[in-house]
């Protein structure tokens, strides 16, 4: 049962950081407010995400998954309520606030639950990256539900479904059985001292650059879109405009989804691939060249550093494009490369730090990527007042240059400590 917990609260992560985008290009009119005010809302919504990950990492060692895991779900589904029926942009406001304290107590109890839990624990990079793919779920489902669901229902009764449906999962968490934690063996000194960790203080830049990326995505796709088909000079209907646009965060979540899924099952792969004389060469002439940089870091940190470095350029190649169907292969794209980022730096940082503290650890590195998600995609919005999102987005290009640095300085760090 503590499996299926896990995965709901990596569910439900998913399900609120795709909320805000997926209810953007109805929520902007019903405020009457700008770009650049709902861009406030997404910085509301990440600063309390914030300090909420730093409180939740230290309360999951002190007192264990099951209250956070409780609180997350019921957290998560007042403020979506809230966000169903509040007509006044401080009501929202304040629902976002406080719907990152939920959103958090999900995210620290899946990512540190998932490594204990899938593969009995013996392999945390896959458990990680396969228990993500419920992430990738939620970001999917809810604006493809909600684009359905507007045109069927009114704008309340559609949010407080997706509520209803993070309410759910409360009393499962409330019954399942969880792992040991650090209970009254853990110390508030011990968790304070990793901020002088430099493989933590690395990870959190290395999530602070992909958060900056990701929730780019998650909130902005729909503006993107639709500044791509007013580009395109196509004539189309407001309301197929809006679902054609909501529907881009969908894309970028099927692409986290196929993404996580395959680099899960990437030792299996190869070694399937390996079997065939023309794919075994180019794999053995592969493993050599990044045989060469060995001495630098590990293999896969080598590699997604490679993959961040093509994600920068097509980023590039977005805010160029004028063609809504090279706008979703980019978008797709993008979204397939990134995909193992994530596990790849908790996965790595949980390797070189004390099991007893992975909460701490987590919430410390999170923490970075959350000031990434609070402060870049509030300046694309600030920057597309003069410009457009479209435009805008290449702030997302040199990030993604310093990730491919930080993931090698972080698995350097690894191969130091080994």
């Amino acid at each position: 049962m503590v499996k299926i917990v896990a995965l709901f609260c990596s569910f439900g992560l998913g399900v609120c950081f795709s909320l805000l985008g997926a209810i953007s290009v109805k929520l902007m009119p019903r405020l009457k407010i700008d770009q650049a005010r709902f861009g406030t809302l997404v910085t509301g919504f990440m600063s309390a995400c914030l300090v909420a990950s730093l409180l939740m990492g230290v309360v999951t060692d002190r007192l264990g998954h099951k209250p956070v895991a409780v609180f997350g779900f019921a957290m998560a589904a007042v403020c979506i309520f809230l966000l169903a029926r509040s007509k006044s942009y401080a009501t929202v406001l304040g629902s976002c606030l406080l719907l990152g304290f939920g959103a958090m107590a999900l995210n620290t109890a899946a990512n540190t639950l998932l490594p204990r839990v899938l593969f009995e624990g013996k392999r945390p990079l896959d458990a990680l990256n396969l228990g993500n793919v419920a992430f990738g779920v939620g970001l999917l489902l809810a604006p493809l539900v909600m684009s359905f669901l507007f045109r069927k229902m009114s704008y309340e009764n559609t949010v407080s479904v997706i509520a209803l449906v993070l309410l759910a999962p409360v009393a499962l968490a409330a019954a399942a059985t969880y792992p040991v934690g650090g209970g009254a063996a853990f110390q508030f000194s011990k968790a304070l001292a990793l901020l002088g960790e430099p493989v933590v203080l690395v990870a959190a830049l290395a999530l602070f650059c992909y958060s900056s990326l990701d929730v780019s995505f998650s909130n902005w796709l729909p503006a993107y879109g639709k500044e791509v088909l007013a580009a395109s000079g196509r004539e189309v209907a407001p309301d197929a405009v809006d679902a054609s646009a909501q529907r881009l965060i969908s894309v970028y979540a099927v692409a986290i989804i196929l993404g996580r899924l395959v680099a899960s099952q990437m030792s299996w792969l190869i070694e399937y691939a390996s079997q065939f004389a023309r794919p075994r060469a180019v794999i053995e002439w592969g493993q050599r060249a990044l045989d060469m940089l060995k001495n630098v870091a590990p293999r896969e940190c080598v590699v997604f550093a490679a993959a961040s470095l093509a994600v920068a350029l097509l980023i590039g190649w977005m805010t160029w494009t004028r063609r809504p169907t090279m706008g979703r292969l980019l978008i797709l794209a993008v979204g397939l490369l990134s995909a193992p980022f994530f596990p790849l730096i908790v996965g790595t940082t949980n390797d070189r730090t004390n099991p007893a503290m992975h909460g701490s650890v987590f919430g410390i590195i999170f923490a970075g990527a959350l000031l990434g998600g609070a402060t870049v995609p509030k300046a694309i919005g600030n920057l597309a007042r003069g410009s457009s999102i479209r435009k805008s987005m290449i702030l997302l290009a040199p990030l993604c240059v310093v990730l491919a640095l930080a993931v090698l300085f972080l698995g350097h760090f690894s191969r130091v400590a080994q």
